[in-house]
């Protein structure tokens, strides 16, 4: 009897402390408030491993959305596939004073496929529910239940889920049975709990009254700040496919056999491989003439259909149909070298990605798969789902990171090619010839690489009104009248791409009494200065490192002189460096100037200084000279 009573209060607290919870956005601390657009108020995810392919996920969380620039966490949309399912949802509104306004029904929450605008295959599904309130602030709260029939991978936590949003209570829990082995990573200064329960271990994690973070100019992320795991199982099972995550050497091993015997190739492609290469005289040669057939005849699709979301198609297929996604495209024409007696590694990389910790192996840190071909002298990645890209360069969201090289004997951690500054150049020649009422006729000549050739390329895939628009838009230089252009890539072996563009402009000269003005930079001037973060979190880079070099002859109007040019002008810091020239020749003016940037990741009490340093640019941008009629 006692048992029961005690069975019958348990469950009566247990109702009454949900009962309780109170969401009256009144009663969120005002530091919570502070540079927010949502808080998270409760949130709990408990995720249980029942076996070597079986799991479950309990999950709860509830969100106070302050205004519209929160709106965008305003709704529930959960992720499966045929290898899990949702189901036992619940969700419900309040208004600010934490009133319940609706309990939602199974009819509102919207199954759906989740086809990416990239993919014509993949069977991941969406349980997609939108909160609707007239007014803000307001409270969701939903709950569901997720079944996992297949482990590669474990869900990971973060407390803070992006800028503007703070966290009364966030909570994650891990349990296992004692013999099952997993691994995780946690964040700095995170603590880990573990209990031991029979036979089962559990592994918690817990955040509690974090402030917001206001977006922040080139943050790099949110990491450093906030509190997260992530955690991978060591043996998993996934649709039929067994294998062992536990170092990449393993990792590699389960990726070369999903690949074995996947790159036959039919025998009227291996006599067309033949017939390509038959008067090539080096490797190189060889490559480059497979590469830019695989550009020009085949098409990326992505392909996400359970292990085939790993494991290529087959070689034989994309020969048929000529397309597939990385790492079909990638495998493909792994193929073709290989017939060529060529041999090369499979990569798996992220893209955009941060580099793969070589000390954590697991699913998750790369979304892409390039092509490494290691000859006696060199070697050469290739990026086999572009048609433009020349072979070799990867583009800069691919560089200068940890990836893994899939070999017969595992994987391998190799790192791929880096861009340097001077490597990732822009260099442009301008002629400007003003007239004396201001306006000027304006010749530009510019030249970009790498990463620079990657950023610019789209130019040339454009219809020519649409080309005209962006051009106008995007010139420094005001336009009265665009009279040409041209886009061109001179060498297709080479990340290079020339631009040639020839207009009249508005006014460049403003008058001053018998004088004109002349701001000399008209062409990659500052127009601004990072904002300055006072107390900044975050760490922070520029995309890339590059270098910009400029020079712009300005012939003068007839019957005027310099009378006055600003001096040479020299920015160094360790974020990089600025030069900036002016000189007259032949009655000419003639400025030059240099700006070459690192992309380091730099931390949050630099940022200072980084603003101070383009703060003296933006002044040395802005260097006027003054002309003067002649007698």
């Amino acid at each position: 009897m006692k048992y029961y009573l005690s069975l019958v209060l348990t469950i009566v607290s247990i109702n009454t402390a949900l009962a309780q919870i109170d969401y009256d956005v009144a009663k969120i601390p005002e530091n919570l408030k502070k540079d927010a657009v949502v808080v998270i108020r409760n949130e709990e995810s408990f995720f249980d491993v029942k076996g070597l392919g079986e799991a479950k996920m309990d999950y709860k969380v509830a969100i106070t959305i302050l205004n519209k620039a929160g709106e965008e966490y305003g709704e529930m949309a959960e992720v499966y596939d045929k290898f899990s399912s949702i189901y036992n949802i619940r969700a419900t509104l309040y208004d600010a004073a934490g009133k319940k306004v609706k309990d939602y029904k199974s009819s509102d929450i919207k199954d759906q496929s989740l086809i990416s605008d990239f993919s014509i295959f993949e069977d991941n599904r969406l349980k997609l529910l939108k909160f609707v309130s007239i007014t803000y602030p307001y409270t969701i709260e939903y709950s569901y239940s997720q079944d996992y029939k297949g482990l590669l991978s474990f869900p990971s936590w973060h407390d803070i889920k992006g800028f503007g949003v703070s966290v009364e209570k966030s909570a994650h829990t891990i349990q296992k049975a004692k013999n099952y082995k997993m691994r995780y990573i946690t964040s700095s200064n995170l603590q880990t709990d573990s209990v031991i329960n029979g036979e089962k271990v559990q592994y918690k994690w817990k955040s509690a009254n974090v402030a917001a973070v206001a977006e922040e100019p080139l943050s790099t992320g949110i990491d450093n700040i906030s509190a997260w795991v992530k955690a991978s199982p060591n043996q998993f099972e996934y649709d039929g496919s067994t294998g062992n995550f536990d170092n990449w050497k393993n990792f590699g091993s389960w990726l070369f056999t999903l690949n074995q015997g996947g790159n036959k190739l039919p025998e009227a492609t291996k006599l067309m491989v033949q017939n390509l290469i038959k008067d090539a005289k080096t490797p190189k040669e060889k490559i480059r003439i497979l590469y830019n057939h695989l550009q020009q005849n085949t098409r990326y699709v992505s392909v996400q259909l359970g292990i085939g979301g790993f494991r290529p198609i087959l070689a034989e297929k994309v020969a048929q149909v000529n397309y597939g996604d990385c790492k079909a495209l990638s495998n493909y024409m792994k193929a073709l070298l290989n017939e060529a007696g060529i041999a090369s590694n499979l990569i798996v990389i992220g893209n955009d990605m941060p580099s793969l910790n070589p000390n954590y192996s697991s699913m998750g840190q790369a979304n892409h798969m390039i092509l490494c071909v290691p000859l006696a002298k060199d070697t050469t990645f290739l990026e086999c789902t572009s048609q433009y890209k020349p072979m070799g360069f990867i583009g800069y969201s691919n560089s200068d990171r940890n990836v893994l090289m899939v070999t017969e004997d595992g994987g391998k951690i190799v790192h791929t090619p880096a861009y340097n500054a001077k490597e990732n150049y822009q260099i442009r020649r301008t002629k400007i010839t003003l007239a004396e009422d201001g306006t000027a006729s304006s010749e530009i000549k510019s030249t970009y690489g790498n990463a620079q050739f990657e950023e610019n390329f789209s130019m040339t895939l454009m219809e020519p009104v649409d080309l005209r628009k962006k051009i106008i838009e995007d010139s420094p230089i005001p336009v009265a009248e665009l009279i040409s252009y041209k886009y061109a890539q001179p060498d297709k072996t080479l990340p290079v791409l020339t631009e040639e563009i020839n207009f009249k402009t508005n006014p460049l000269l403003t008058k001053g009494g018998d004088k004109l003005f002349l701001v000399v930079n008209q062409v990659n001037r500052r127009e601004s200065v990072p904002l300055k973060v006072e107390g900044r979190k975050t760490y922070f880079a520029v995309p890339f490192s590059y270098n910009d070099d400029d020079e712009i002859n300005y012939i003068l109007p007839k019957g005027y002189n310099v009378e006055f040019i600003p001096k040479d002008i020299v920015i160094n810091s360790e974020f990089g460096s600025y030069t900036a020239k002016f000189s007259i020749k032949d009655n000419m003016i003639v400025y030059s100037r240099i700006q070459t940037m690192n992309n380091k990741k730099y931390p949050p009490e630099k940022y200072g200084e980084y603003v101070d340093f383009y703060k003296k640019i933006y002044q040395a941008d802005k260097q006027k000279a003054v002309l003067a009629k002649t007698l």
